[in-house]
């Protein structure tokens, strides 16, 4: 998914010298474009229904709840698999959920983004879920991702949610103005970045250390937007309300909670905030890194980011990097150690487990927090990783494979207990 960012101009740099400061000319201009694709509002906001289970082709984040597992399919939805088993895991159902990526689940409510809106969707019987409310534009930019080789254009919002892109030839009148030397050019809008009753047990599940999602009981944090943080009351999930909302300076990407604090994972740093009062989140400290895609957890007194490379990150490095976290208003790092291309990360006990992208997954021993890199348990580089939740003696992990599951009691020569391949697209 992305962004979508108004803009009216675009910049053109010129080292002639324009004697004239405010001289406007027109010209047509051809180019390739991707052009969206609308879907009806109404019809949008009618697509919700549950199916029969798919195959799993593009797999993204996960949840676990109450011997379930439920994995995002980018963009289509969620398969929803049993786990009482994890031998044998079974694909029970998949949720159709129009651009979905982000969920979390407290007691028996489904809480999941579907594009622009936000859903709750009961699933107490989980092959019957009904939704029970929705929030239309929470997340008002969130657009499908077009060909990354051309720009995106004629963006009308009026026309419905946008679903897809489509590349056209576009050819437009376009009106030049000269300011300081510089020419402006005024254009279009670009975008940049059977009954099967469950007995659920009340709380929340546990999701990865890539969500974008966190309940704190009667509340739902979620990232509106890159910079603002919005408080949903889900004390009556029929009856969903935005109570506040936080703009910060910085693009977040990932949340996790610790009792009373928030960590905030963002593109260059950490920032907390204090819960004290659930509705309305507080910033009392940060901690400042390089440029780069940042996932959080934290453990006791330390907290663990991975900052890589790739996309909106590709000036950042590629690290672990472990902060102590024990004055919460004045966080520092103790030590930083170079990875692959690390993505999730999850904690048990002395163990670290990291997806590190293509090197594979490792386990480290973070007892000592300054001599982690040197203290690796094993490393498993046949596969591509994305994240994991490591879980009373089960390591369940989701990459470019499809969905692993582990027995860990013995780090050093980890077992694999099943496997659910991913689809040939």
């Amino acid at each position: 998914m992305k962004n979508l960012i108004k803009s009216t101009t675009l910049l053109i740099v010129m080292m002639a010298a324009l004697t004239a400061c405010n001289d406007r000319t027109t010209e047509t201009i051809t180019y390739e474009a991707n052009v969206p694709v609308y879907m009806a509002y109404d019809e949008f906001r009618a697509s919700f229904e549950k199916s029969a289970p798919i195959e799993i082709s593009h797999p993204g984040k996960m949840y676990f709840k109450d011997g379930y597992i439920f994995v995002n399919e980018y963009g289509k939805g969620i398969h929803v698999i049993d786990n009482s088993d994890p031998a044998n895991p079974e694909k029970v159902a998949f949720y159709e959920i129009l651009g979905n990526v982000d969920m979390a689940i407290n007691g028996n409510i489904l809480y999941a983004d579907s594009y622009i809106d936000l859903l709750a969707i009961d699933i107490t019987d989980i092959n019957n879920p009904v939704e029970i409310d929705r929030i239309e534009n929470v997340f008002p930019e969130i657009v499908p991702e077009g060909d990354i080789w051309y720009p995106y254009a004629m963006v009308d919002k009026t026309k419905g949610v946008i679903v897809g892109w489509e590349t056209k030839t576009i050819t437009e009148k376009v009106e030049n103005y000269y300011y300081g030397g510089l020419i402006y050019r005024e254009t279009m809008n670009f975008v940049l970045s059977t009954d099967a009753s469950v007995n659920w047990t009340g709380g929340s599940g546990t999701g990865g250390s890539m969500a974008r999602f966190m309940l704190n009981e009667d509340y739902l944090y979620v990232i509106a937007v890159p910079v603002r943080l919005k408080t949903v009351d889900i004390t009556t999930p029929s009856d969903m309300t935005i109570i506040d909302s936080v703009d910060v300076p910085r693009r977040m990407e990932t949340l996790f909670r610790l009792e009373n604090n928030l960590f905030v994972g963002t593109t260059t740093g950490m920032l907390i905030f204090d819960l004290a009062d659930p509705k309305k989140p507080a910033q009392i400290s940060s901690y400042d890194h390089i440029t780069a895609c940042d996932p959080v957890v934290v453990d006791g007194q330390y907290a663990y980011v991975t900052l890589r490379t790739g996309n909106i990150c590709s000036n950042g490095q590629n690290l672990l990097e472990v902060i102590d976290i024990s004055s919460i208003t004045n966080p520092y790092l103790v030590k930083s150690y170079p990875m692959f291309n690390p993505h999730g990360l999850g904690t048990d006990g002395d163990l670290l487990f990291i997806c590190d992208g293509a090197a594979g997954l490792k386990i480290y021993n973070k007892s000592d927090p300054l001599a982690i890199i040197t203290s690796q348990v094993a490393h498993y580089p046949d596969f591509n990783t994305y994240d994991v939740i490591p879980m009373n003696g089960i390591l369940m992990l989701v990459g470019e494979g499809g969905i692993y599951q582990y027995d860990y009691s013995n780090p050093e020569n980890i077992v694999q207990i099943s496997h659910i391949a991913i689809s040939e697209e």
